[in-house]
């Protein structure tokens, strides 16, 4: 998924056939997450089709046929009395594992054959693009080229799959390109319900067991450590201090939070990622922040990473080679 100066919702994935404009213009209504699972299938449907080119007409009737064939089938059972079954009790939403893994580029490769630096690219795009197209795991990707020293991109891997994680890194250091890249910085940590309440906002559900990440452009990442003697306050005590952080965080809507949990199975305690289309609130708000009674009981919040979404093809790019 592409970005440059938009959205992540306003580019289209890779395509293999050919699209019109407004066809085009109809899979940006597809919500991203799954946009790419919705094109591979209308372009399988044009290709059984033996249509060459991808329109409105193509997109419809692909639609049609789908929806079609889910009413005949509920037909089907209907006439041989099989009766639909009981709405079963909503199951608990699984808790996702989160992992911000970002790499540094041996600068040797960029002093390699031009041929050699293709095939190694397209080896390695084609590597996470299929963990990309599995819909056990979402993957984004990130520049930190030029803003920092020590990480040149980022992945941002969510899966409910812990070993998916490591079934994909080591597919990546069997390429030629992965052979290059350093692991510089990795940051493992799991969704959770939160234990505070947001009391200016009651409706608003404190659910952060399922992360819907990419729809800003820049990406700030850190991980954050409490100080023991945070803990040994009593929960009433803590919401007070968390009801003046929720307020600070609340005049800065722009900046969207994703907070994950790191206990027991990484070195930090949250792993915290704001998203924005606009760093200058971000500046902001983490000033505000400071000035809260909560802060005096941070221990860590550093290394801070600004990192900038873009498609895997250009943050690859981004490494000069």
């Amino acid at each position: 998924m592409s970005i440059d100066d938009k959205e992540l919702e306003d580019f289209m994935p890779a395509t293999e056939m050919e699209w019109s404009d407004s066809a085009i213009a109809r899979m940006k209504n597809v919500p991203f997450f799954v946009r790419k699972s919705v094109v591979r299938g209308i372009e399988q449907y044009a290709k059984d089709k033996g249509t060459s080119v991808v329109d409105d007409d193509v997109v419809s009737r692909a639609r049609q046929e789908r929806e079609g064939s889910a009413i005949e089938e509920s037909r089907k059972k209907k006439a041989a009395g099989v009766q639909p079954q009981a709405k079963e009790p909503e199951k608990e939403v699984q808790r996702q594992f989160v992992n911000f893994a970002f790499y540094k580029l041996d600068p040797s490769f960029r002093r390699l054959p031009k041929e050699r630096k293709e095939a190694a690219k397209k080896e390695f795009l084609e590597v996470v693009e299929e963990y990309d197209a599995d819909s056990d795991m979402i993957v984004l990707s990130y520049t930190t080229v030029g803003i920092r020293a020590d990480a040149d991109i980022m992945f941002w891997r969510i899966s409910q799959d812990l070993e998916s994680f490591q079934k994909m890194t080591t597919r990546l250091y069997q390429t030629d390109l992965g052979s290059f890249l350093v692991p510089s910085y990795s940051y493992l940590s799991q969704t959770k319900r939160s234990m505070y309440q947001d009391m200016f906002n009651p409706e608003h559900e404190e659910d952060r067991t399922h992360i819907i990440p990419g729809k800003a452009k820049y990406l700030f990442i850190y991980p954050f450590v409490k100080t023991r003697e945070w803990y040994l306050l009593t929960q009433f005590t803590r919401q007070g201090m968390m009801d003046e952080h929720i307020f600070v965080g609340n005049k800065y809507p722009s900046v969207k939070l994703n907070t994950s949990y790191s206990f027991g199975i990484d070195d930090q305690e949250f792993v915290v990622a704001f998203e924005t289309d606009y760093p200058e609130d971000f500046v902001d708000l983490v000033m505000d922040l400071r000035e809260t009674q909560g802060s005096i009981y941070v221990e860590r919040d550093t290394p801070i990473f600004t990192c900038v979404a873009t498609s895997l093809e250009d943050a690859i790019g981004s490494l000069g080679i």
